[in-house]
């Protein structure tokens, strides 16, 4: 049995961890058990820990062990996801360290790398979880590039093909200039940058001193200008329209139109028209069949198409242009201009709107069940206040875009006629099929034709991340390639997701489509959307800021489970936490006052079992006051039950935690051990050590979910344990309401506020703790002061108490809901303690004053809420009687 002084998270950790997974307590298999099942959302296999996911994944891991105490046969599945963008980025550059280039590999040779990489390092998030304490079936980690997964993707692909849901278009998307792919409207990023907003004159054709003026914050793009367009009732520009203007530096024309987007009011209301690097532009261009003029290649530099600056990248050219312009006297004005700027969520580059041949996916009927499984509360969100968001985003929903011009992923099932290369590209015929097989007798039947496999290409792209990770809740249990599977049955719809409120779009809803779509039955009963993790300053921590603490230094430095307590301290449902570490690591070095407040936390649980362990022990029966005091521990331990039960139905899990923290910290250490250690040299009954002993169990079975090491280290210490006894599966018991002596609860409540208010007394008027006291006590309640005299002794050395009207002069008074307790006052200086208790009842008089000023103002009175206005009264009578308790101890002074 340990009891060294001080508790060591890092040794304790390290053991326990072990012990549960040599034990084999994180697995599950089908059983007659309820099952509760949660799945990871899959971090990144490029990723490393940071402190988003410590925030997650310790509220996943709180109610995977909560759930596996309340008897449920619980299943938390771990995986990570490929992450295309990201983990060809990391591949591409590993390379380059070694001075291969991409474009020097075959697709194989490539993937063969990139699988070699991913062995290597892509299970360090995972590794790194376990330092957490979270408690994964790791049995059964899920990678979204496993054979049996690759294969349900393209399934999916080939499935909504044949139902008209995907389609291959023409189309404006974000383009990503240093990933070289498309991306989706949810992964762009907008920054605020400062820029410039460049007015530019253009010349009407055949007219020597006619201009219009535009403004763009992007002049390399006036290359691919096909048009200048006005408002068509702009009273202004009305005799240029069907006329054209000249593009500058090349003098090459384009027309004038009219078109409704055009606003008169803002600008010059000129607009330049750029069909190929601006999606409104693009829609214009349409309406009016102008040309499209592509100046950018894929990297961001300038393309053949724009003439000038060929090869050369966009921002340089951006200068360089500028000055060309000015050159040729094209430059009106340059002014300072703040911009949102989109950005590659993956990459940090500068995205550019770009069209581009992709595959899509309508989404406007498939996710109509998605949408009304979230309205109608079928899936619910915590809190609330996401469903409003979530209903705006579905009612607006877009086309997806899901092809990726990577070779890291789910390669596109679509097959092409090598004889038909030389077509423009949206001109060649494809056939969807899942495999190359397939997809040649799909040919054979189109063309007549007797081809071989050799006469077909395979689409380049890979499927966007998120189309393989919207089937996570049912394919991790083989949902789509094994639909029957006992497991799936079992397991599936899973009980709770916990994630971000920034992927409720790009993951939760579309996993809810997905699930609709494909097992015509939500996913997921509750969403549980955490906050994000903020600096001091209100800024999101990220490691390109500087400003996010390494989480594995934390947990070096305080212990897992202080992490988990500090973390989880401020941290409401769907509300941002401001985690409290220095702004400069480097200058101030690490540490937080919220880690050192779970670390406080943890070692008083270790000093009170250090306490409890040292207690010497006698044949005798417990006394009265033990007795007592026990029942009120048993009774407060299962009042704290009935609460935590409501937490966690309403996913209030910081509130959770700061009852536990309330019930160990205050009741059991501050109130209960103090109450039971017995005098120095005395015994405690063996009766009441074991009875104690076993609340101390309890305690620490209902700490175990929130920090599980030093609740397994104390509870193993506690009593002689078998080999592979766990307290994680132990089983925490139901408590009946009925049950609970609410009565008995109220008096010690009562007591422990009449033990408070009597030091806080003591303290004020300097009587010292080694000083006996007498009471005098006015009360309704004399029995409550009987009964508890010990208990109230224990705390407050009282000499006597003594049932009165009023205490002897001179007294002092405090009072404890409605009783009176007079505390004769020792000698002191009685003129400054009457001006002490004057210059009070004057602040107290003074805002009685404004209180019934306030009252008394018809206005206020009209317009305030019920409930402010009760509290302004509730002030003004607590006020009032404050004012009497002091007069009267003025009186008693004499």
């Amino acid at each position: 049995m340990s009891t060294s002084k001080t508790y060591n998270p890092g040794q304790s950790e390290d053991k326990w961890y072990h012990f549960w997974e040599e034990n084999g307590c994180f697995r599950s298999t089908p059983d007659e058990r309820p099952p509760y099942t949660i799945v990871i959302p899959p971090p990144n296999v490029t990723g490393r820990l940071h402190m988003g996911h410590m925030l997650n994944n310790t509220i996943q891991d709180i109610l995977i062990r909560r759930k596996r105490m309340e008897g449920f046969n619980a299943c938390w599945v771990p995986g990570t996801d490929h992450a295309s963008i990201a983990t060809e980025a990391k591949v591409v550059k590993m390379l380059r360290a070694k001075g291969v280039k991409k474009s020097d590999l075959s697709r194989d040779e490539f993937l063969a790398h990139a699988f070699k990489w991913k062995d290597t390092y892509g299970g360090i998030i995972l590794k790194q979880l376990r330092k957490l304490g979270c408690s994964c079936d790791w049995d059964r980690t899920r990678f979204t590039m496993d054979e049996d997964y690759y294969q349900a993707v393209i399934k999916v692909f080939c499935d909504l093909f044949d139902k008209g849901y995907i389609y291959r278009g023409l189309r404006m998307v974000n383009w990503d200039p240093e990933g070289l792919t498309a991306l989706s409207d949810e992964e762009v990023i907008y920054k605020e940058k400062r820029g410039k907003l460049y007015h530019v004159r253009y010349r009407i054709e055949g007219s020597e001193n006619e201009w219009v003026t535009i403004a763009t914050t992007r002049p390399e793009t006036i290359l691919g200008d096909t048009a200048i367009s006005v408002h068509p009732k702009d009273t202004r520009y009305q005799h240029l329209i069907g006329k054209s203007a000249l593009v500058p530096l090349l003098n090459r024309p384009i027309p004038v139109i009219a078109d409704n987007y055009v606003e008169m009011e803002f600008g010059t209301g000129c607009l330049k028209v750029t069909p190929a690097h601006d999606i409104n532009d693009y829609e214009i261009g349409q309406r009016h069949n102008l040309e499209t003029i592509d100046v950018l290649n894929p990297n961001g530099t300038m393309s053949k198409a724009a003439r000038m600056y060929v090869g050369e990248d966009r921002f340089i050219v951006r200068e360089k242009i500028t000055e060309d312009l000015r050159a040729a006297g094209h430059i009106v004005q340059v002014e300072d201009h703040i911009n949102q700027v989109g950005h590659s969520e993956r990459t940090d580059a500068i995205i550019e709107p770009r069209l581009s041949l992709q595959w899509w996916v309508r989404m406007e009927d498939l996710s109509k069940p998605a949408y009304k499984a979230v309205m109608d509360d079928t899936v619910k969100l915590f809190p609330k206040k996401f469903k409003n968001t979530y209903q705006h985003w579905m009612e607006n929903i877009k086309d997806w875009c899901i092809s990726r011009q990577l070779w890291w992923g789910q390669q596109i099932p679509a097959f092409y006629l090598h004889s038909e290369k030389e077509l423009e590209e949206e001109n060649r015929q494809y056939f969807v099929a899942p495999t190359p097989e397939e997809a040649l007798e799909k040919v054979r039947a189109a063309t007549g034709k007797n081809l071989n496999p050799n006469d077909l290409y395979q689409d380049p792209d890979v499927l966007d991340t998120w189309f393989s990770s919207w089937l996570w809740p049912f394919q991790v249990f083989k949902g789509i390639t094994d639909p029957d599977n006992k497991e799936l049955g079992y397991y599936f719809p899973i009980n709770d997701l916990v994630t971000g409120p920034d992927i409720l779009f790009f993951w939760v809803a579309r996993m809810i489509i997905a699930s609709y779509e494909y097992k015509n039955e939500r996913p997921f009963n509750n969403v549980y959307l955490t906050g994000l993790i903020r600096d001091e300053l209100g800024r999101k921590m990220s490691k390109s800021l500087g400003n996010s603490p390494d989480p594995l230094a934390l947990i070096d430095l305080y212990g897992a489970d202080s992490v988990r307590v500090g973390i989880l301290m401020s941290s409401p449902a769907g509300n941002d936490l401001k985690f409290d570490t220095p702004l400069d690591l480097e200058k101030n070095g690490l540490h937080s006052k919220l880690c050192e407040q779970g670390r406080n936390f943890c070692n008083k649980i270790w000093n009170a079992y250090r306490l409890v362990s040292g207690w010497e022990t006698s044949d005798s029966a417990p006394t009265e006051t033990e007795s007592l005091a026990l029942d009120w521990i048993q009774g407060r331990v299962a009042e704290v039950k009935l609460e935590l039960e409501d937490h966690f139905k309403k996913f209030r899990i910081s509130d959770a935690l700061l009852v536990t923290y309330k019930l160990i910290w205050d009741d059991f250490c501050s109130w209960f051990l103090e109450i039971m250690k017995p005098p120095y040299g005395e015994r405690l009954s063996g009766s009441t050590q074991r009875q104690v002993t076993d609340v101390f169990e309890e305690l620490m079975q209902i700490a175990h979910p929130f920090v599980p090491f030093i609740s397994e280290e104390v509870w193993q210490n506690l009593r002689e344990r078998k080999p592979n006894e766990t307290i994680m599966l132990t089983e925490l018991g139901q408590v009946d309401p009925d049950t609970l002596d609410r009565q008995l609860l109220k008096d010690f409540e009562f007591i422990t506020k009449a033990v408070t208010a009597i030091r806080a007394f003591r303290n004020e008027k300097g009587i010292k703790n080694n000083e006996s006291i007498q009471l005098y006590v006015n009360t309704p309640s004399e029995d409550l002061f009987t009964r508890y005299n010990t208990v109230l002794n224990k705390f407050l050395n009282i000499e006597k108490i003594v049932f009165a009207e009023e205490g002897p002069n001179p007294s002092g008074t405090v009072m404890v809901e409605t009783s009176k307790i007079f505390i004769p006052l020792p000698e002191m200086d009685l003129k400054a303690e009457r001006e002490k208790i004057n210059k009070e009842i004057n602040r107290l008089e003074s805002m009685l004053t404004g209180i019934e000023k306030t009252l008394g103002n018809e206005r206020f009175m009209s317009n305030a809420k019920p409930a402010v206005v009760e509290k302004k009264l509730k002030t003004k009578a607590d006020t009032h009687e404050k004012i009497k308790l002091l007069t009267e101890a003025l009186e008693s002074l004499g």
